[in-house]
């Protein structure tokens, strides 16, 4: 792929944050993107005046993917990336997390996610070309304490980019996984979860991070035009992927006293009269 393409993208999630700034850089290229998200977008079209496409699309919705099907074959015919970006925070400790957040997290971080491509992958192996972008997350690689289901969560999207690659590679189709890790976004705005330590813990670690958007959304088109399967766009995040592979006895050590450092932050919730 190359930016004289002028690829037709569409994006999951892009009236903010990653989803964004992907837009925006698949744009600085040439290429044509339509601008999908489930709130948030009438103001960020009113800001670019009218440049972008724009579409509401809620990921849980079988009824507002097959719009975006159809919306996408009758203004371009096809389609040759497909981003799929939108999704939650949330997590919790084992003995904390309810089923109901549990359910809450798969049903728009994966579910989501295979809506999206039980939509597309017959229109891309149809034309025999295209390339699918799933946002996993760091998480799905490396699992910190406390965040069970977001960890189990983004290492199904994983699961699923890797097997989708497999599947479609005699179409034509790749498929790419990116891991990133804590970043500058407004992800956390979506956090539920009755574990307010993990909120607390996670916020920080946003918040800090010296990562931003942008630099991962530039990395991602690296990644792309590489034909990377697995893309893990910062320095940080490789990191924690290479001692999980090559030192497992350190890595160990380093997330179980994360989990003390967790069962601690609580404890003194706890005591304050704050909840778990």
């Amino acid at each position: 792929m190359s930016a004289a393409d002028g690829r037709r993208v569409l994006i999951t999630g892009a009236a903010s944050g990653l989803g964004a700034a992907l837009a925006d850089a698949f744009e600085a290229r040439g290429d044509r993107v339509l601008r999908t998200d489930r709130t948030g977008l009438d103001a960020r079209s009113l800001a670019l005046a009218a440049r972008p496409a724009v579409l509401r699309l809620d990921i849980t919705s079988d009824d507002d993917w097959a719009a975006a099907l159809a919306h996408v074959d009758e203004t371009w015919g096809g389609l040759d990336v497909l981003v799929n970006n939108a999704g939650v925070a949330g997590g919790g400790r084992l003995d904390v997390a309810t089923h109901d957040e549990w359910q809450w997290i798969f049903d728009i971080n994966l579910f989501g996610m295979v809506r999206g491509l039980r939509t597309f992958v017959p229109m891309l192996k149809q034309q025999g070309s295209g390339a699918i972008v799933n946002v996993a997350s760091l998480a799905g690689l490396v699992h910190p304490a406390g965040m069970a289901s977001y960890n189990a969560v983004k290492a199904a999207v994983v699961a699923l980019t890797e097997t989708a690659g497999h599947e479609l590679a005699a179409h034509g189709v790749t498929a790419h996984a990116v891991c990133p890790g804590f970043f500058r976004t407004n992800l956390m705005d979506s956090l539920q979860g009755a574990d307010s330590a993990l909120g607390e813990v996670m916020s920080r670690l946003v918040t800090d991070s010296p990562i931003t958007a942008e630099s991962v959304a530039a990395a991602v088109l690296a990644g792309l035009d590489a034909g990377d399967e697995l893309i893990v766009p910062d320095e940080p995040a490789r990191g924690a992927v290479a001692l999980k592979q090559t030192d497992r006895a350190s890595y160990d050590a380093v997330m179980r006293a994360q989990a003390r450092s967790l069962d601690k932050l609580a404890g003194e919730a706890a005591d304050a009269g704050g909840e778990q």
